[in-house]
């Protein structure tokens, strides 16, 4: 339903962003999408990249902006969408990210065990589904891929969805790393619709190319800069201390609803629960939830008697981050073991408690993945062909599964 009174947003990423739909409002300005203005979009890369402090609240208006983009130009090239549709779809990319807990990926697994950001986000898009009478139900059928056009859930989420398109700018945009930066309003501009799917006509094959690129060089320069892993990791390293110290019956003060989750007074199972007051005290508790009661709690830790939480809360808080060695090939057992011992040595701790100082792990990264969706390239004559197949370059090496390991350790330990 449109307004009589627009609300217009200044992204500087995209310029003024109009809002002309009562129920987009409506879902802005609740507080579980408000909340999204205290999660960082990228977690703690803002410890590499000062810049990086933007938000997921202006991410995803970002991709809400963008999919009206999208809808317009398919629209004005023959493609039949409702303004009913055109809504939910919007509704759909601007809830996408709602589930997010804080420093986004980050602790994806370290607050809520078993629960994922995008099952979360169903849960509390299906919540506002009931407060707003089932004006959600188109979105939620979009971001379920069971509405009948399904090139509109690959607008949503595919290998060339709009949220890409949105975080890769917006991300490159904040960190100042300028081989992010993508033509996303080209891409837009070559959007179409073939066999209900959503392709790229051939005159933006260059464009998807060059996001491709773009995709691969942010990953390893940014999303798994190794100082971002090293920081991420101690950041899980301290919840997972701090959550076995309270098992322990140890006092560990954090905010009050973090620490309904430290002492497992609320897990995963609670956010699927059929009993509506067990499952709306999960999803309240943890919508209270974001950077500032994480940032806030670890800073109290740094003084902790416990000398494994206060020597990690220490490092996160002054930027003293743990050293961080990638490799290509797995370390030898008798470097980590090497390690290790002189871990235990420096910090005078046993064969448990360095493991939460000695890290050993890995990380990967694949640009393209074919397998979990495809980019089609539509010719002249009408043909569909993956944009490998189509592409007049050597894109193997974007497809290709890049696995690198990693350890980490701390800086004051001496090893050969």
């Amino acid at each position: 339903m449109k307004n009589s009174i627009n609300k217009i947003i200044n992204d500087p990423v995209w310029g003024f962003i109009e809002l002309d739909s009562d129920l987009h409002i409506k879902l802005i300005e609740h507080p579980y999408f408000q909340r999204l203005r205290r999660i960082k979009q990228l977690g703690l890369s803002s410890l590499v990249y000062p810049g990086a402090n933007h938000t997921r609240f202006e991410h995803a208006i970002g991709t809400m902006y963008l999919v009206r983009a999208a809808v317009s130009v398919l629209r004005n090239k023959g493609n039949k969408i409702t303004p009913e549709e055109e809504e939910g779809v919007m509704a759909a990319l601007l809830l996408h990210d709602i589930g997010h807990g804080p420093f986004s990926h980050a602790l994806e697994q370290s607050i809520v065990q078993g629960v994922s950001h995008e099952e979360l986000s169903l849960i509390y898009m299906n919540e506002l589904n009931q407060e707003m009478n089932g004006r959600l139900t188109l979105a939620i059928e979009i971001f379920l891929n069971k509405h009948p056009k399904k090139f509109l859930h690959h607008l949503v989420s595919s290998q060339l969805d709009m949220d890409r398109l949105d975080f890769l700018k917006r991300d490159s945009f904040y960190t100042g790393v300028s081989e992010g930066v993508v033509s996303s309003e080209r891409i837009i501009k070559m959007l179409n619709i073939k066999n209900d799917q959503l392709v790229v006509e051939v005159k933006g094959i260059y464009s998807v190319e060059k996001f491709l690129i773009a995709r691969r060089l942010m990953y390893w320069q940014v999303y798994l800069h190794k100082t971002v892993i090293s920081a991420e990791y101690m950041m899980i390293k301290i919840l997972q201390r701090a959550t076995e110290l309270v098992a322990k019956g140890y006092p560990v003060n954090a905010t009050g609803h973090l620490t309904l989750f430290l002492n497992k007074t609320i897990q995963a199972i609670d956010f699927r629960s059929e009993d509506s007051s067990i499952r709306n005290r999960a999803l309240k508790t943890f919508a209270y939830l974001d950077d500032t009661d994480v940032i806030f709690t670890v800073k109290g830790w740094m003084e902790h008697p416990d000398p494994i939480l206060s020597t990690l809360s220490k490092g996160l808080i002054n930027r003293k981050l743990l050293k961080i060695k990638l490799s290509d090939s797995s370390f030898k057992e008798s470097k980590l073991t090497q390690l290790k011992n002189a871990a235990m040595e420096k910090f005078h701790i046993d064969d448990q408690d360095v493991e939460f100082l000695v890290v050993n792990g890995e990380i990967t990264n694949s640009a393209y993945d074919s397998e979990a969706g495809s980019i089609q390239i539509l010719s002249k004559d009408g043909k569909l062909k993956d944009i490998k197949e189509a592409s007049d370059i050597n894109l193997e090496g974007l497809t290709k599964r890049v696995l690198k390991h990693f350890v980490y350790y701390p800086a004051e330990i001496q090893t050969r």
